[in-house]
């Protein structure tokens, strides 16, 4: 039974909400716990075939029989949270906990009218930076303190670390990318935290030596979203050439897309602790590859970058997305062991 961590290993829109939703249908988790800033990154699932975009709820909804919970160090907006768990009827299995701090309506203000980040840093103006800093000042109205959260309320790592007290697997999940956290990416055009998985599990209430696997996701074409370096980036034609046109989740603003980044994906791979690495996009390597399951099928083209990327990251990559759809996804942890 395992504790497992998924990062993003690039600048997010890595297809995190997949590989989440996957190893959720293939590990049976009992707890599958969302750390990450807060409603500012916007994870795509598919649920029998319907795409759901959640910005609040774990992305790991779709497996029925987990417990979801919401980590002290995530900011909760009660409106998102509220229509995502009306569209998707999971209240009864949600858990918040009571220390998260609240994103109010003056930090969505604050969060657009502020030049700088709307501007220059580009930020996504859901109120996270401002609630962020609010928090810092001790002065953050907390869940606790909100009445239509009154009945999620939990202690989050109480909650975990009894599971795997009693050897369950669970899920911790991370929002955003490696290359915009706080600490590490590319400031000032970073978000208001850190998004490494060191972060993600002090967000749940999970302490390092608890944690089993840490997956991290990377994309064969990275994409950004919003200002900030992209030393890979490739210009809008080239993009076209590959067929790739994306839009982010949450603003669905255009996304930069970049060449694959091996500098940036070892450095990510280190500082996040990766056990193994997902990657998605494979089948914009090799179009013919699109909805492969099984790796012998692959074509030379694609085996041939899973191997320097491989070199690169220094870890194996188990898990490899040849499209958007559910089953459309290799999975090699139990060879790879």
């Amino acid at each position: 039974m395992v504790t497992t961590i998924v990062v993003g290993g690039f600048f997010g829109d890595e297809g995190k909400g997949k590989i989440v939703a996957h190893i959720a249908n293939t590990d049976n988790p009992t707890i599958i716990a969302r750390g990450g800033v807060g409603p500012n990154a916007g994870h795509t699932v598919l649920k029998n075939g319907v795409k759901h975009g959640v910005r609040m709820v774990p992305s790991g909804f779709v497996y029925d029989n987990a417990r979801l919970l919401i980590g002290a160090g995530v900011l909760v907006d009660p409106v998102v949270l509220d229509r995502e768990v009306s569209i998707l009827g999971v209240g009864d299995r949600l858990g918040v906990d009571y220390r998260c701090s609240i994103i109010e309506e003056k930090h969505i203000i604050e969060d657009k009218g502020t030049e700088m980040l709307a501007k220059k840093i580009g930020t996504t103006g859901t109120g996270c930076g401002p609630a962020n800093k609010e928090r810092v000042m001790r002065s953050a109205l907390q869940a606790k303190d909100f009445p239509s959260l009154k009945k999620y309320l939990t202690d989050v790592s109480q909650e975990c670390n009894d599971a795997i007290s009693r050897g369950e697997n669970i899920i911790i999940e991370g929002s955003q990318g490696f290359g915009i956290s706080l600490y590490y990416g590319t400031y000032p055009f970073v978000t208001s935290k850190d998004t490494s998985a060191s972060q993600l599990a002090a967000d749940v209430g999970v302490g390092p030596t608890r944690i089993d696997e840490v997956v991290v996701v990377f994309k064969a074409f990275p994409t950004r979203v919003g200002e900030g370096p992209f030393p890979t980036e490739m210009s809008p034609n080239e993009a076209k050439g590959y067929g790739i046109e994306e839009f982010g989740t949450v603003t669905g603003r255009a996304r930069r897309i970049g060449y694959w980044d091996g500098k940036m994906a070892r450095y990510s791979a280190m500082i996040n602790g990766a056990t193994q690495a997902a990657i998605t996009g494979l089948d914009r390597i090799d179009p013919a590859c699109k909805g492969v399951t099984d790796y012998d099928n692959l074509s030379d083209k694609v085996k041939q970058f899973l191997d320097q990327a491989e070199k690169d990251a220094g870890v194996p990559f188990t898990i490899l997305s040849t499209g958007p759809e559910e089953h459309e996804i290799i999975d090699l942890r139990k060879i790879k062991k």
